[in-house]
């Protein structure tokens, strides 16, 4: 089997120049580089990076774990961080706690256990005690979409309740009092952010919220649809619905729609996220924006600057939320209330 001292001596360069290359070292000329590349080539050489990694103390690889791998979400996420690490010469690997808290441990466990050099996480079920305890390891950890005042400086993330706020406040300025909610599931944190910016929205026009025109559901289209239903069934009047994002929104008008209702004449709509299909259904729907890529690009360049001493990027941890005015809203029709 081939060395790496075979491959200095029939590239005719020392070890160094050869471990330069291998980690892809700007200092290194085309020319040597390539001398060394053909000579691995030849011999067949590959180079042992768990051996690499113990010697430098440096796996060039980041854990990722996020809480689902499907849907539009996510997806957008992962692919900036892998874009911003890859640019670097660095590796993601990536693994899903799917909102249980058990295998969130699990997951967080895996990715250590792969020497990675640093944790990017965005995950919801485990308490914010053990994410500090987590910080305080030898491994560095950035969280993304949470907010832990204890260790903010970790923290990446979305003024969530801003953007509850104004999603609401823009249904309330188009005249609408007879307001229903659509709730993702309250165990997590950006979920009650979001509502407690509708209820703020409420109060400041002098609205009491109703709770039983408040329905939890599950972030997905289908739940959308049952959410909607069931608001439906409580024949109460109900002239907008702020769902808590774009996926219940889509689920709950087309719910609307087979019921005979128009969008937004009868009955009006906003979302949250911005994810991008919405935009393409009829209507299209009005909603706020979850920077979500923005915030993976942030994290990956955290890790960047605090894990490989890249000092040249800039990080930004707080982001604000935009809202999206499209066809899903309109005002009120006063003689109907």
């Amino acid at each position: 089997m081939a060395t790496i001292y075979d491959v200095s001596v029939m590239a005719g360069v020392s070890l160094a120049t050869v471990s330069r290359v291998m980690n892809n070292n700007t200092k290194v000329s085309d020319k040597t580089k390539q001398k060394v590349l053909d000579a691995m080539k030849a011999l067949g050489y590959r180079p042992n990076t768990i051996a690499q990694s113990l010697a430098s103390n440096c796996s060039n690889s980041v854990g990722v774990l996020v809480s689902q791998l499907d849907g539009p979400f996510y997806g957008p996420m992962m692919t900036e961080i892998e874009t911003a690490l890859r640019t670097a010469n660095k590796h993601v690997i990536i693994a899903a706690g799917h909102s249980d808290e058990k295998q969130e441990k699990e997951g967080v466990e895996f990715l250590m256990s792969r020497g990675c050099d640093a944790l990017i996480l965005d995950i919801e079920a485990v308490s914010d005690d053990y994410l500090i305890e987590l910080s305080k390891g030898s491994t560095p950890v950035v969280f993304i979409n949470r907010y832990i005042d204890a260790i903010k400086e970790r923290c990446v993330y979305l003024e969530n309740e801003q953007g509850g706020f104004m999603a609401t406040e823009h249904i309330l300025s188009l005249g609408h009092k007879d307001i229903a909610y659509i709730s993702g599931p309250l165990f997590k944190l950006d979920v009650r952010d979001r509502l407690k910016g509708h209820k703020r929205a409420l109060q400041q026009y002098n609205i009491d919220f109703d709770d039983t025109l408040c329905v939890e559901s599950d972030f997905k289209e289908a739940g959308g649809c049952e959410a909607m239903e069931r608001l439906l069934s409580m024949n109460k009047p109900i002239t907008a619905v702020v769902c808590a994002n774009d996926q219940m929104a889509s689920g709950a008008i087309a719910v609307c729609l087979e019921h005979g209702l128009r969008v937004p004449e009868d009955i009006s709509f906003i979302g949250y996220d911005n994810i991008p299909f919405p935009q393409y259904i009829s209507p299209k729907l009005s909603t706020v924006s979850n920077p979500i890529n923005e915030m993976g690009k942030m994290a990956a360049r955290w890790v960047l600057r605090q894990v490989y001493n890249n000092k040249d990027v800039v990080i930004e941890r707080s982001f604000q939320p935009e809202l999206f005015i499209r066809d899903s809203a309109k005002a009120v029709n006063i003689k109907s209330q």
